[in-house]
């Protein structure tokens, strides 16, 4: 296995579970501590904070410590490159579809096209 991943694949890793992705759409809303974040989550503080250092080792959440109060934000920058990679996918197969259906379009038979 590599030691080096690359950004966009330990976000998306990060964002392939379903409490991480909970999570995020938390702190989508705005800062929260972990506290608040744990609390509607059917889990350990402990598992909570595992999965805020996975969110924030892939750069998609970061936290300060104030006192003894952590708070946590998503971090935009990750979530616009896996929406960028995203968008570039869905507008690759859009062309080709477009293309298939020009294609399909111009190979159809005569008594088709006049219907």
């Amino acid at each position: 296995m590599l030691q080096y991943q690359e950004p966009l694949d330990l976000a998306f890793q990060a964002l392939s579970d379903p409490t991480r992705r909970r999570m995020v759409e938390r702190l989508s809303r705005g800062p929260a501590s972990v506290s608040e974040l744990a609390e509607p989550l059917p889990m350990s503080m402990s598992a909570v904070v595992q999965h805020l250092k996975i969110l924030e080792a892939a750069g998609v959440v970061r936290s300060e410590k104030v006192g003894r109060v952590r708070t946590c934000r998503v971090e935009p920058a990750a979530l616009s490159a896996a929406e960028r990679w995203i968008n570039e996918r869905r507008r690759s197969v859009e062309r080709s579809l477009d293309r298939l259906a020009v294609f399909l379009d111009e190979t159809k038979p005569e008594e088709e096209k006049t219907k």
